[in-house]
């Protein structure tokens, strides 16, 4: 079996604070190479708590308590939604919440997709062409603001693009990306990373140089042939979503995998 990194997506819904930063703790103890959150203000399934909406926190906020809580692995918001933030501020929080974390977060951005975010929190939604118009334009800005930030990022600060869109998704990552997430099963992951390396060849950039990593979410995803399915067809980073109550004995399994 290849060599593989691991991550962890903690879901930030009905759960509480004391939670989160407990799974985020063990999951950093354990050993993990990345944890990650979301950028959604409401939860995404379950019941709720009677109105349908449930608990549930905003995700760079918690990614800056992460920063100080943890010491070893990278850290990222799987993905930030661009339509919630000016880029220039998104660039200076992830450099700030970089800086909190001793040079360890991952700047992860997509075009965003959550009608009832955009309804309750008063942004336009759009339709997806002009979602990914704006991204297109936020990336280039996001870019020139780290450049002249002071001080600048203490870490790498790579940028990851969550989606698969063929025509513009997967360009922007051939374009602009450090490093790539999309969604299983091995086939789907195995044919968007086929038109990924098309994009690149395209761009004039070296596929090698993106990191390919797959959002899994489902325990029965970390078998050891699915996770063999997915190292032979090129995936790099595993990131297995969790909900409260974060139980981590998934995430163990991974890990004995990833060291074995």
């Amino acid at each position: 079996m290849a060599r593989f990194k691991v991550g962890v997506q903690l879901h930030p819904q009905h759960s509480s604070i004391d939670d989160l930063r407990a799974a985020w703790r063990e999951a950093d103890a354990l050993g993990v190479d990345s944890i990650w959150t979301w950028d959604h203000f409401f939860p995404l399934y379950g019941d709720g708590d009677g109105d349908g909406d449930g608990a549930h926190f905003e995700g760079w906020s918690l990614l800056a308590a992460m920063a100080v809580d943890t010491e070893r692995a990278q850290l990222g918001v799987l993905v930030t939604c661009n339509s919630y933030r000016n880029p220039e501020l998104l660039a200076d929080m992830a450099r700030t919440v970089d800086h909190l974390s001793g040079g360890r977060v991952i700047l992860g951005i997509g075009a965003g997709w959550f009608e009832k975010d955009y309804e309750e929190y008063g942004y336009e939604f759009g339709t997806a062409p002009s979602r990914l118009r704006d991204l297109e334009a936020s990336l280039s800005r996001i870019k020139e603001r780290l450049g002249k930030l002071n001080p600048p990022p203490l870490g790498p600060l790579p940028i990851m693009i969550g989606g698969g869109g063929e025509k513009v998704t997967l360009r922007l990552v051939a374009q602009h990306a450090d490093a790539w997430n999309t969604f299983g099963p091995p086939e789907h992951f195995a044919a968007k990373s086929r038109v990924l390396e098309e994009r690149c060849a395209e761009a004039g950039r070296d596929p090698a140089d993106i990191e390919r990593t797959v959002a899994l979410n489902d325990a029965s995803d970390v078998d050891a042939d699915k996770v063999d399915a997915y190292l032979q067809v090129g995936a790099q980073h595993l990131i297995l979503g969790r909900g409260h109550p974060f139980d981590l004995a998934p995430v163990r399994s991974l890990l004995e995998a990833r060291d074995r």
